[in-house]
């Protein structure tokens, strides 16, 4: 695998090295040792796929906070989708900034993605399916998230949503004045 960090810092591009010959090709897609010799600290403890049956179908922006914030490597497995991601560490150089990237299932590159940040795609074609590997399983009641068109963040999505569920809809906008804290909260 290679490992290309992108504009955000601890967010990467992770390129597969296939293997191909005459039936198709093998890659290896996932490798403890080989994300930790690029310096990334993550390790698989739940894996989950989204289906989604048409094109244009939007899922984002979100997040969980600390304690239970999550790291997560994105990969589509069918299909494509415009995959983006949005800095929400309010320390970080790139806070409020997004990156996209197109991850397709005849490319098989991932996007890795820290905690501190918000996810979320559009799928470009019917069928297509994303797995995220996560580093802490999901915790009911701690889902976070913002406006995919939030007009403060200005993600440049490449067409309009053609679906987009009720939980996505109703997601405020990203806070200008009150920053996703990535402080663990205070006990007592």
């Amino acid at each position: 695998m290679r490992f290309v960090e992108t504009e955000i810092s601890g967010v990467f591009d992770v390129a597969a090295d296939p293997r191909r010959d005459e039936r198709g090709f093998f890659a290896r897609i996932f490798c403890p040792q080989e994300f930790a010799d690029a310096g990334i600290d993550f390790v698989s403890t739940q894996i989950n796929l989204s289906r989604n049956d048409r094109a244009f179908t939007l899922r984002g922006m979100h997040w969980q906070d600390p304690p239970y914030a999550e790291a997560k490597l994105v990969r589509v497995t069918a299909g494509a989708v415009h995959d983006v991601v949005v800095d929400l560490r309010p320390d970080s150089a790139t806070f409020r900034r997004w990156i996209a990237r197109r991850l397709d299932a005849a490319n098989a590159a991932a996007l890795f993605i820290p905690e501190g940040c918000a996810h979320g795609f559009l799928t470009l074609e019917p069928g297509t399916d994303v797995l995220y590997q996560m580093s802490r399983p999901y915790v009911a009641g701690q889902a976070r998230g913002m406006r995919w068109d939030d007009p403060s963040i200005g993600i440049a999505w490449p067409a309009e949503p053609q679906v987009v569920g009720e939980a996505d809809r109703a997601w405020p906008p990203f806070p200008p004045q009150e920053p996703v804290s990535l402080q663990e909260p205070p006990h007592g």
